[in-house]
């Protein structure tokens, strides 16, 4: 039948777009490169019409391809999972495991729920992608997302993870208080120099300061603004003098005692729902299933 292509080889197509490349692919796969171009080339043979438009530095879906990947994933994913499922029944979990994260989690929040994870299933490869954005995980090929306050898909399940509540506060070096003054109300910020984050749709991650029922929105004047993947990185900046930075309280504990920052209005904070982990409402894979326990175990 000219039609009928294997699930084999649709999984081969779904390893190159993954992976990013056919030489990637089959690193992966540990195939030789021209196999997995003959793969391709095999699959647009039989459905009469290409998949891939292929460069020496890229590759992209056609129309038909993007049609053919959006319906076949999800089975193969659902089939790959109950035949890992059936076959690592009563071993090890193992596979791997692959989250789209906001940088916020990567200094505090996942280090200790990983090596909690890689030493109970230490047979799981984990990779981590840094984004702020919302995504759709299924079509990108991840297990589960974890996001702050965001409108998740209806098909998606989602549990907290770390904190219920998170805090950020305002602080800087002692250097730059003493050239510059210490700011005695939120007003005051406006005069001063700010180290901003920038999110991936553009906007500016605002400064929302709220104390007894108040609540202020400040502008500062900044000096510097970082992508928001490089949250935890600020604080190097900070410690240099470059000026005041508003960040999550836990970050801060040890930059306080060591007296390379020092907190700013105090008793003005902003709070926030601390991140949860999301995941299609359908079939999940052993290693996932395995991390959302841990997940829950640390609450």
């Amino acid at each position: 039948m000219k039609n009928s292509v294997s699930p084999d080889d649709l999984s081969v197509l779904l390893t190159v777009l993954r992976e990013g490349g056919f030489r990637a692919a089959s690193r992966r796969l540990g195939i030789a490169p021209s196999n997995v171009s003959a793969t391709v080339t095999r699959i647009e043979a039989q459905l009469g019409t290409p998949v891939l438009r292929r460069t020496t530095r890229s590759l992209h879906l056609t129309d038909a391809g993007q049609l053919l990947v959006d319906r076949v994933r999800p089975l193969l994913s659902a089939l790959e999972a109950a035949c890992h499922e059936v076959a690592t029944l009563g071993a090890q979990v193992q596979g791997r495991l692959k989250l789209n994260v906001p940088g916020a989690v990567m200094p505090d929040i996942l280090p200790s729920l990983l090596a909690h994870y890689r030493a109970r299933h230490p047979n799981v490869e984990v990779e981590i992608v840094v984004e702020s954005g919302l995504i759709d995980i299924v079509a990108m090929g991840y297990d589960a997302g974890i996001r702050y306050g965001s409108v998740l898909e209806q098909d998606m399940i989602s549990i907290p993870i770390g904190p219920r509540r998170q805090q950020m506060v305002c602080a800087a070096s002692p250097e730059y208080l003493e050239a510059r003054g210490v700011p005695q109300t939120p007003e005051d910020l406006t005069a001063h120099d700010a180290i901003r984050y920038r999110l991936d749709d553009g906007a500016m991650l605002p400064w929302v300061l709220q104390n007894k029922g108040r609540s202020v929105r400040v502008e500062p004047k900044n000096a510097l603004i970082l992508s928001v993947g490089a949250l935890n990185t600020g604080l190097k900046y900070a410690q240099a003098g470059l000026g005041v930075i508003h960040t999550f309280h836990n970050w801060l504990g040890d930059d306080f005692d060591a007296g390379r920052l020092v907190p700013i209005l105090p008793d003005w904070r902003s709070e926030l729902d601390g991140p949860r982990l999301y995941y299609p409402n359908r079939f999940t894979p052993a290693p996932l299933r395995a991390f959302i326990e841990i997940c829950q175990g640390e609450s």
